[in-house]
């Protein structure tokens, strides 16, 4: 099977889906503060909120930027996942509805 050079980075996502984007990316910003060996990590965010900002229906991010988003999704689906096994009712319900969330997301766009 012959693997693409070129993939495409446009994305449609619908308004639930580009809220949740946007204040997952402002988390992520928020958590690596000011500290400088972040900062293209920060710039990334940044980057995909301004865009997600401008048309949500079709945001083109480049490779870079889908691939920090990707990877930091994957991450925090594993961590709540993990927090969701070890913690009570209350806060599995909770964290469900979010690791929900950020597995549809995975799942339609993320994915390869």
């Amino acid at each position: 099977m012959a693997k693409k050079l070129f993939k495409n980075y446009t994305f449609n996502f619908d308004k639930n889906e580009s809220k949740i984007i946007t204040t997952f990316c402002n988390q992520a910003i928020k958590q690596m503060g000011m500290d400088d060996k972040f900062a293209k990590d920060i710039s990334a965010y940044q980057s995909i909120i301004n865009k997600i900002n401008s048309d949500p229906s079709e945001v083109k991010l480049t490779k870079d930027e889908k691939i920090r988003i990707t990877r930091q999704l994957q991450e925090n689906v594993k961590f709540i996942g993990s927090k969701m096994n070890k913690s009570w009712f209350l806060m599995k319900w909770f964290y469900r509805s979010m690791y929900n969330q950020y597995i549809a997301l995975l799942d339609n766009h993320f994915r390869d």
